[in-house]
């Protein structure tokens, strides 16, 4: 009997709450799993009452969905999204709608996206972010992929995802082919960018500063109050304030190596394929990689000094510099990855909404905070704007930050604390602000080792020239392109 308003593949922590989420709000979800035992598990456990279907097979599961059916894969990205969709390819009709719920590379997406629509299926490649309670409770949604598809599962996603104070949900169509995993996908990496500015924030008060664990649950506590009241400083600051059973401080005991599921890495890769200057987050997943040289850093601090200048000044006027380095820092985070979904939009011709964007990204999500609305107003205001930077309220709201920024990262460099994700966004900032760079000189030396020309002053752009630096090199010049 087909029941179910949609069917979720994957019994892991995000496809069990995301199942819960719906059926909270009133549809009917089959679920199965590889593992069938995991089917009987959930069905007799936290879904035990509710209007679940548990199927003990993908031909049951199937059967049990009405039409147009919507499949939900929330499995691992890789291989068992391919196997799944080869298992259930026969089963389906056209007109039919598959989701893929996982951290999927967005080429993958554009991939699959492509096979299913040749057969006369529909296809949904989602980010949805927000964690085990998010997807409880309300995550943000992501959906690109086959327009035709959305109309259909639009009142379900958003009606379990988060939603803004004002109740716009935190979801909307981002765009066709791989964009809703694309956009997914800089979340993450910006994701990457405020975890380690906080964490370099973190090490300035506790090594520089002398600050307890309780001092600075109490200096985050009051951040979560302005403008930097995001979620993950809400958690930073709860994170700073636990302790165990023996009234010891968990975060004391944690080994100092960070983890990373590689989307960070993605997000820099692809700012690298497209020429964009993602400073900011390439360096924060390069802090995790020297992170986990754990070993090696132990020895290395047994043989590498550094200066033994310690902060003299006023502590809590430091704590102010931080707050505002910080909030500096990320705008300059979200400028970058902005730049990047726009580049991206060009190269692969999809339409993002950039306002939509940051409203999906109010709620429900890990890099959720109250900033996101300014980032909403500025693209409201200029759809067209080219970097964030130069919309009127962040380009003040920098400007006004920028003597504390540099005395945060000047402080730090004295001190031989490492401030990689702030400092990049420093120079970001004064690199992306001053209308002559040294790259005449990088050119000089391109064209004198590599004949590979430069552009003048004094000549429109698009006309190239080559020296003959030597006087042994002659006049043939290698050809001229941009990776």
């Amino acid at each position: 009997m087909s029941e179910a308003d949609i069917g979720v593949v994957g019994l892991a922590v995000m496809g069990e709450n995301l199942i819960l989420n719906m059926e909270s709000k009133g549809f009917t979800v089959a679920c199965t799993n590889r593992t069938t035992s995991k089917v009987t598990d959930f069905v007799e456990g936290r879904a035990k009452g509710k209007n679940i279907i548990g199927a003990m097979s993908v031909e049951e599961f199937v059967q049990s969905l009405k039409r147009p059916r919507k499949v939900m894969m929330m499995v691992k990205a890789g291989g068992a999204v391919d196997a799944f969709i080869d298992q259930v390819f026969p089963l389906l009709e056209p007109g039919d709608i598959l989701i893929d719920g996982g951290n999927t590379y967005f080429p993958d997406t554009e991939r699959r996206l492509k096979k299913v629509e040749e057969a006369g299926l529909l296809y949904i490649g989602t980010g949805v972010s927000g964690g085990e309670e998010g997807a409880l409770k309300g995550p943000s949604i992501m959906p690109g992929g086959s327009p035709e598809a959305w109309e259909a599962v639009k009142p379900i996603f958003q009606g379990i995802c988060a939603k803004t104070d004002s109740g716009e949900p935190c979801c909307d169509w981002v765009g066709e082919g791989g964009a809703g995993h694309f956009v997914k996908m800089v979340h993450n990496g910006i994701e990457y960018g405020d975890m380690q500015m906080i964490c370099e924030t973190y090490q300035m008060m506790k090594a520089g500063l002398g600050l307890s664990n309780e001092e600075m649950n109490e200096i985050f506590g009051d951040w979560n109050k302005g403008e930097l009241d995001s979620y993950l400083i809400e958690i930073t600051r709860d994170i700073l304030g636990y302790t165990d059973e023996n009234g010891e401080a968990t975060l004391d005991q944690i080994l100092d190596t960070a983890g990373q599921k590689g989307t960070g890495k993605w997000t820099a890769v692809n700012a690298l394929d497209l020429g964009q200057p993602l400073t900011l987050i390439g360096e924060a997943v390069f802090a995790r990689c020297l992170s986990a040289l754990k070993d090696e850093r132990v020895e290395a601090s047994k043989v590498l000094s550094g200066p033994s200048t310690a902060f003299d000044g006023d502590k809590a006027e430091m704590v102010d510099d931080l707050k505002q380095a910080l909030y500096a820092s990320k705008i300059v985070s979200y400028a970058q990855g902005y730049q990047l979904m726009r580049s991206a939009a060009e190269e692969y011709s999809w339409n993002l909404n950039y306002g939509g964007i940051a409203l999906m990204w109010r709620g429900g999500c890990i890099i959720r905070s109250a900033f996101l609305g300014k980032i909403k107003e500025a693209f409201d205001a200029d759809p067209e704007l080219t970097n964030l930077l130069l919309d009127g309220f962040f380009s003040k709201a920098v400007q006004e930050a920028q003597d504390a920024w540099r005395r945060v990262v000047s402080s730090a460099v004295m001190m031989g604390i490492p401030m990689p994700a702030i400092g990049a966004a420093l120079a970001y900032y004064d690199g992306y602000r001053s209308e002559r760079l040294p790259a005449n000189l990088l050119q000089a030396q391109r064209d004198y080792f590599g004949a590979h020309t430069y552009e003048r002053l004094d000549k429109p752009r698009g006309e190239f020239f080559h020296t003959n630096w030597t006087g042994r090199g002659g006049n043939t010049s290698a050809s001229t392109y941009d990776v």
